[in-house]
């Protein structure tokens, strides 16, 4: 490969909570890592929170440099380049066409583009649609913004696919009056990369109904083993118009620190008012530095980059899944299509070895392997893990889950 994707990246004081969050004190995930001691003898393995240990597209750091070396960084307004290379990047990576620099706003984060559309769309108190398991960010901003949320259950089909329940979402909408649905492609926490024909039959309940969906597309660029990501812009012209699009590069190319995220609204009508909402805390401004790591990225280089990564991601999860499979009884996971977590039900085991979720996990961050609980993510028996490490760890964790936790003791 051209690109590195096998060094062993320390990240240890650099300002990384995939790391550091075990001594880190008032941030996200520092309790959830207190229940357990390290063992003598392991060192932490990062396979919680959604972000990547590898080193980035050289072209990002080259263009975030060249800019920094002028010594003015003051109030700016965002390039063409920006625009033009995220209509190019939609163009040839999906096949967007027809999309447009008055199409694509900016926002400081996928979830702060969430709100700003569902606060044009909803009045506070309003019930919004999702598919559960979760995202754990929805559940927080939805909630917190004074949304009540209404799940429908995703179900595994005789073959363990994630599908959805039309029947149920149906049922939901009327009952509760619901004219807003979130909708995430590819689906965090489970992986599911959406088949057309699902997508139009969602929208086909969506448009009966006068709903309108607020699309997270920021794993889009994530797609493993041969799948393909279909815009749900791209199903049909209602689709088009009825659908808010949110995406980053954030996520394939590791600057979540970064900030920096952007939406695709094709109606003039609710892009305006998204525009106008995004606008009110003054707060939702692009930053210079992140513009150019968004230039920098979609860059060709950014383009062999990716598709490098997604063999990388493909590997990794094939391993951990038939790893899965072979050696850990009662656990079960449904393979990814897209992203690079995994979401691996544990209730058959816990049940058998009589060990709660949470003792189970504890077990895990003992000897270093740093998971992350599935509850807050509506999955009872859930453990979330992050494969977006080089290879020869994600052998090493499932190695030590094998011997210390689902088939041995720690003793």
């Amino acid at each position: 490969m051209k690109y590195d994707f096998t060094s062993i990246l320390d990240r240890r004081g650099k300002d990384a909570i995939a790391v550091d969050a075990p001594e880190m004190e008032g941030i996200f995930g520092s309790d959830y890592f207190g229940q357990a001691k390290l063992k003598p003898g392991f060192d932490r393995i990062p396979m919680w929170v959604a972000d990547m240990n590898f080193p980035t597209v050289p072209t990002i750091p080259e263009a975030i440099i060249e800019r920094a070396k002028h010594p003015a960084y003051g109030y700016f307004a965002p390039r063409d380049e920006y625009f033009d290379e995220i209509i190019r990047w939609h163009e040839k990576r999906n096949g967007v066409t027809g999309l447009k620099r008055e199409h694509i706003g900016y926002e400081n984060g996928v979830l702060g583009g969430v709100i700003s559309a569902l606060n044009v769309l909803c009045s506070k108190g309003d019930s919004v649609l999702l598919h559960s398991p979760t995202y754990i960010g929805f559940t927080g901003s939805i909630g917190g913004n004074g949304y009540n949320m209404v799940l429908s259950p995703l179900v595994q089909d005789e073959e363990g696919i994630w599908r959805m329940d039309y029947e149920d979402m149906e049922k939901k909408i009327v009952e509760n009056h619901i004219h807003a649905a979130v909708f995430c492609s590819p689906h965090n926490p489970t992986g599911r990369v959406w088949e057309r024909e699902e997508m139009e039959k969602m929208m086909e309940i969506y448009r009966k109904y006068d709903v309108y969906v607020v699309c997270d597309e920021i794993w889009s660029d994530l797609i493993l083993n041969d799948n393909r990501h279909i815009p749900l812009q791209s199903i049909s012209e209602d689709a088009r118009n009825r659908t808010v699009a949110v995406y980053a590069p954030s996520k394939t190319f590791n600057l979540a620190g970064l900030i920096g995220s952007y939406h695709i609204v094709y109606n003039r009508w609710l892009r305006e008012r998204m525009d106008k909402e995004s606008s009110l805390s003054h707060y939702n401004s692009m930053n210079m530095l992140s513009m150019y790591a968004l230039i920098g990225a979609y860059k060709p280089e950014g383009y062999e980059w990716v598709d490098e990564l997604c063999q990388v991601l493909s590997g990794n999860i094939n391993f951990a899944c038939d790893f899965i499979r072979e050696h850990f009884k009662g656990v079960r996971v449904s393979k990814p299509q897209g992203t690079y977590m995994l979401l691996l039900d544990c209730e058959e085991w816990c049940r058998a070895n009589g060990v709660s979720i949470g003792e189970l996990q504890v077990k895990g961050l003992e000897v270093g392997v740093l998971w992350q609980d599935g509850r807050p993510f509506h999955s009872e028996y859930g453990i979330r893990m992050n494969l977006a490490l080089p290879f020869s760890r994600v052998k090493e964790a499932f190695e030590r889950l094998d011997r210390y936790v689902f088939n041995g003791t720690q003793e």
